[in-house]
């Protein structure tokens, strides 16, 4: 059959591996699509620098905007990343009708909107996979093969480099920057790593995920966001000490009522029994909570040229047998419109570690403050003597304003010293 030609936007670590997989593994994916696919350019910033894969020179353009308008192209599929160009380009191809595959997850998460309106109006495809998780089969489950139920709640860890270093810090007693300088060592972190260590990365992708889980429209904007650069050792070691482990975590969830939805990124403790506690190193995981389907979880390689690249071709072979049956894939499912709520109003529990006077009434006069603010206690304990005296509090669930306030009024207390640290706690309520 006449081949279905793709143009291509960037060749870096992952663009790279995309050329690779579709030059290796040509054969199977023209038998898998029912088609060859065929490279028909490659846009790039410069077009002599030395790339990781041999691309046939004729292939290369800096004209990116002339490669995706050209009426021979079927299939657009873009790994430059960024707002823009990316964006202006997507739309651009999307208008003539072509399909394109993104792993753009910054762009999804700040404007994902513009894209799926231009994917409606061309009557192409746009397919996402690679935007969450790299090679784990995320989006697509939810977006498909959850259409029938009803998705309550996704919790995980979706961003490797902040993984390994929390992992790091845990296993090894390592500092934040000692552990920041091995992922960077090994390549598990960038140069400047303020999109992982902050948090950003994380929250483009649970924008994703809660607008695919909860058929609503989510961006980044909307999800709160807590990076774990103020992570110490202490805090690991203290949570080692009690049976916890701090991670990273992605949290998107209906709330009680059903009229709105949290979507957050924050430090976490887990129970080591949960199974996100045994997530390791660079890895990502991620649990869905669905009333009819009940927990299911999703593990594997989060980021990396060659785990992305897989899930690129998955997409690629999925819009490529579309245009062959001249059909779509699903459109974007935003007909629940639910709310997303603010910080505040979402209901969790807390660690807290106070430093107090050591002296007869303190306890009394810390809970009494608690039961102030309606935050109720479910253990504490006391912890050394004299200046190093200390309480440590696991709260029950209450709204994170009502707890907000409470470590305020802790802080002007004169028997605290100082609050130590505050950690949300999850996964075992």
């Amino acid at each position: 059959m006449k081949p279905l030609k793709v143009a291509l936007l960037g060749c870096g670590v992952v663009g790279s591996q995309v050329i690779r997989l579709l030059d290796e593994q040509d054969g199977d994916l023209a038998a898998r699509v029912g088609a060859p696919l065929e490279l028909a350019g490659v846009a790039v910033r410069r077009l002599g620098r030395k790339r990781d894969v041999d691309v046939a020179p004729e292939l290369l353009t800096t004209d990116a905007e002339a490669l995706v308008t050209r009426d021979d192209i079927d299939i657009v599929v873009e790994v430059i990343g960024g707002i823009e160009p990316a964006r202006s380009l997507i739309v651009a191809a999307l208008n003539r009708g072509k399909s394109v595959v993104t792993a753009n997850k910054a762009l999804l998460a700040e404007d994902g909107a513009t894209l799926h309106e231009a994917a409606r109006a061309g009557n192409g495809d746009l397919y996402f996979e690679a935007s969450v998780a790299g090679a784990i089969p995320l989006l697509r489950p939810l977006r498909e093969s959850l259409a029938g139920d009803r998705v309550q709640r996704v919790l995980g860890i979706v961003n490797g480099t902040t993984n390994y270093i929390l992992d790091k810090m845990d296993s090894t007693g390592a500092s934040f920057t000692d552990a920041l300088e091995e992922a960077q060592t090994l390549g598990y972190a960038e140069a400047d790593p303020t999109a992982d260590v902050e948090g950003f990365d994380a929250a483009a992708k649970a924008a994703i995920l809660a607008g695919l889980a909860f058929h609503s429209r989510v961006t980044a904007a909307d999800v709160h966001r807590e990076g774990i650069t103020e992570i110490t050792a202490t805090d690991v070691a203290s949570a080692k000490a009690m049976g916890y482990v701090i991670k990273l975590l992605a949290i998107c969830a209906r709330s009680d009522d059903g009229r709105s939805v949290g979507v957050r990124v924050h430090p976490a403790m887990i129970p080591r029994t949960h199974p996100l506690a045994g997530v390791r190193e660079a890895y990502n995981a991620v649990f869905v909570e669905a009333e009819s389907a009940g927990q299911l979880m999703f593990y594997g390689k989060g980021a990396g040229g060659a785990p992305t690249a897989s899930a690129v071709l998955g997409d690629l072979v999925a819009v490529a047998r579309n245009r062959l049956a001249g059909t779509r894939g699903p459109e974007e499912s935003t007909y629940a419109s639910l709310r997303v709520h603010p910080m505040g109003e979402t209901v969790t529990r807390c660690h807290v570690a106070l430093d107090v006077a050591d002296k007869p009434g303190v306890l009394a006069r810390v809970a009494e403050l608690f039961a102030a603010h309606d935050v109720s206690i479910q253990t504490v304990r006391q912890e050394g003597h004299g200046d190093d005296a200390q309480l440590v509090i696991v709260t029950h669930r209450a709204t994170d304003a009502a707890l907000t306030a409470t470590m305020k009024a802790l802080r002007d207390l004169d028997i605290v010293r100082a609050v130590a640290s505050v950690m949300r706690v999850e996964g075992d309520d």
